[in-house]
């Protein structure tokens, strides 16, 4: 198995710039996950940012969570559970209007430094896009006109925490899936691993790395790319020690806004993809999360097929 892709992102603006250009290319195109170094988010900045989430985790989730685990006897279970994951959760909305100064239990600080880590993730992401246009052969620009819409990108943070578990092997993390959205920026633990990706049919651990941030290809540009870039199946394993941090934020096209394969990656070849409005595909995957992707693309190919009928 080849070893997991790690891309230092400053040596972009060196010698080695495209040799770097096509590490991210070849992740892209059959890893769907890199993770980056020396990004440009000093590694002060993102141990506050770990300290004030494990802080908060303990002060305001962790007797929830435990009092969750009580209630459904968790802590007993013999057979695998398959419609819960073993996580402790909640979101945060940064565009198009942050919901930050509404969720219960955040102190200013850990509010500003949420913000402020938002601020930066958000043009790390379109910094990322860029380059993902450049290796696609597309115009600058063009990934994130095409997540615009009506009201620009629709950004937000899942701020989990893993605790220890009892039974590892019959309740998972987090079930595996692959990502709905467009481009996903994780700031995850370093001590305690979890997170795993489907490669060639078999489960690769993502190493956990100081001061890295993971980045993965959510549905929209599998769709996007006409496939060339693919989102992969993961999970979170449970661990029976210590509490993982895991920070996702979601880089994602508005809700008005329509997808569909750039026509310059279509010219010589097929349109894999259908075409549909991002708010309808993620309803229709709120329901099937956990299922295989294929079938939500299908189910927009037989709408497209038939407005298509309808509209001849």
């Amino acid at each position: 198995m080849a070893s997991f892709p790690v891309i230092n992102l400053e040596k972009l603006n060196g010698d080695e710039r495209g040799a770097v250009m096509e590490q991210i290319n070849d992740a892209c195109e059959n890893w769907g996950f890199f993770e980056v170094v020396e990004h440009g988010i000093a590694p002060e900045f993102m141990e506050k940012v770990e300290r004030l989430t494990k802080e908060h985790y303990r002060k305001c989730m962790e007797q929830r969570f435990n009092e969750m685990v009580a209630s459904k006897g968790l802590e007993a279970v013999q057979s695998e559970i398959d419609d819960l994951d073993w996580e402790s959760t909640f979101f945060l909305r940064h565009l198009p209007v942050s919901n930050i100064s509404e969720i219960p239990d955040l102190d200013q600080e850990y509010k500003d430094v949420m913000r402020e880590f938002a601020a930066k993730l958000e043009q790390l992401a379109e910094e990322l896009l860029d380059l993902l246009c450049e290796n696609l052969g597309l115009e600058k620009g063009y990934l994130k006109k095409a997540f615009h819409g009506s009201k620009g990108p629709t950004f937000g943070t899942k701020v989990s925490n893993y605790p220890p578990c009892p039974k590892p092997d019959l309740i998972k993390g987090l079930r595996a899936h692959t990502d709905a959205g467009g481009i996903i920026l994780l700031f995850q633990d370093d001590k305690v691993s979890g997170l795993q990706l489907l490669k060639d049919s078999e489960w690769v651990d993502v190493p956990p790395m100081r001061h890295s941030i993971v980045i993965n290809i959510g549905d929209q540009l599998e769709v996007i790319t006409n496939g060339k870039y693919k989102s992969v199946m993961h999970r979170v394993i449970a661990q029976t020690d210590g509490t993982r941090m895991s920070l996702a934020s979601f880089y994602n096209p508005g809700s008005d806004a329509v997808i569909y394969p750039a026509p310059a990656l279509v010219d010589k070849e097929e349109q894999l993809y259908p075409k549909f409005v991002f708010e309808d595909y993620m309803k229709l995957y709120a329901g099937v999360k956990f299922q295989a992707k294929e079938p939500r693309f299908e189910a927009f190919k037989n709408l497209d097929a038939t407005s298509t009928v309808a509209t001849a």
